[in-house]
């Protein structure tokens, strides 16, 4: 996996490269979604797709970091908060109550 694919202006792109980048894309379009999210119902919310893609991305980059890169920094980086983001998807899962929809709800109208 560490065969140059193609370079770009000076910067070579390998697949453990592109797992990365793709991780850090994922990682930081997690702060879009809360953005887009707390702009539509008016208060701050943090939707299960922010943690979901803090998961992903974590695991890709920590990946990365592992593998590809072999660096002791980006790995205690992308360590704590994938564990934190798992920790917060398990306390969801565990505490959620199913939605209970009621005929002649708000849905209905």
């Amino acid at each position: 996996m560490s065969d140059v694919l193609f370079n770009l202006y000076g910067l070579t792109i390998t697949p453990w490269k592109l797992v990365g980048l793709l991780g850090t894309f994922l990682f930081t379009a997690r702060w879009f979604v809360q953005f887009y999210a707390t702009k539509k119902s008016r208060r701050v919310v943090m939707p299960m797709s922010f943690w979901y893609l803090s998961i992903v991305g974590s695991v890709m980059t920590l990946a990365y970091f592992i593998w590809g890169k072999n660096d002791s920094v980006g790995i205690l980086q992308n360590a704590f908060p994938m564990f934190v983001s798992v920790y917060n998807v398990y306390v969801h899962v565990r505490h959620h109550e199913p939605e209970v929809v009621s005929p002649g709800g708000s849905e209905e109208t």
